[in-house]
């Protein structure tokens, strides 16, 4: 395992900026948020033109490249598959392993998710790549008995674990441990039942215990750091002593 961090942690920053303050807190990998709603890589961007995408991907200031985190938002699924296909491409020829997607809102048809995560996973799998369903309250991936049967029924679908999830979600004091053997990647940072982010040390979130259950399934990816800004709070700092703390457990 390795430490990396998200340049969703500069979600307000260009993904120049954001790779700079990285580089300065001495991370050494990297996820590229790729968010059609945000201003670092969008998807239709990179479906228009991949050879440029690929360039960027090749200036990351020394920083390796995890995985990239995709937030697609488009007006058809043709469309969406469409760029889908084209950051799996980008990811091949960028050599990375993971790509982390949302799962569906709460209320869609089960069958419904299960055929769409299914054809996002036969896309990776054409190109080498592994697609990871994001931790997320709000969608259908907050419940982990639908995590486990969603990821059993589509067969090469993993988990971006992301705990704070399911602390802070309606899952909360409901054992995890079953999702540990699903994850292909990880997003951390300090949670409690009150807040999904707190400044770290000061929530539930029991990182030794995590990397522990990590170790047991053989899983050798990234801890990948995802802190955003809080008001009246150090983030370098914070950003800085995640680092730190998870360079200690492994």
């Amino acid at each position: 395992m390795f430490v990396a961090a998200s340049t969703e942690c500069f979600h307000d920053l260009s993904l120049s900026a954001a790779l700079d303050r990285l580089t300065d807190l001495e991370y050494t990998n990297v996820e590229l948020a790729m968010f059609e709603d945000g201003d670092q890589m969008k998807p239709s961007q990179i479906a228009a033109d991949v050879d440029a995408a690929l360039k960027i991907c090749r200036n990351t200031r020394r920083l390796d490249i995890a995985s990239f985190d995709v937030r697609i938002i488009t007006d058809t699924k043709a469309e969406h598959y469409n760029q889908f296909e084209a950051i799996c491409r980008l990811a091949k020829a960028a050599k990375v392993v993971t790509i982390s997607v949302p799962s569906g809102e709460l209320g869609t048809p089960f069958n419904e998710e299960v055929e769409h995560l299914r054809k996002l996973v036969d896309i990776a799998t054409q190109h080498g790549v592994r697609v990871g369903m994001k931790s997320q309250i709000g969608r259908l991936s907050e419940d982990p008995d639908t995590v486990a049967v969603l990821c059993d029924n589509c067969k090469g679908l993993g988990l971006t674990y992301d705990p704070s999830q399911y602390i802070f979600g309606p899952a909360y004091g409901r054992n995890t441990d079953k999702l540990i053997k699903y994850v292909y990647h990880t997003h951390l940072r300090d949670t409690n039942r009150k807040a999904l982010q707190v400044r770290v040390g000061q929530g539930e979130i029991e990182y030794g215990r995590i990397v522990t259950l990590l170790q047991k399934a053989k899983y050798n990816r990234a801890l990948c750091v995802n802190i955003t800004e809080m008001a009246d709070v150090d983030h370098v700092g914070e950003l800085r002593k995640m680092r730190l703390l998870l360079e200690s457990l492994l």
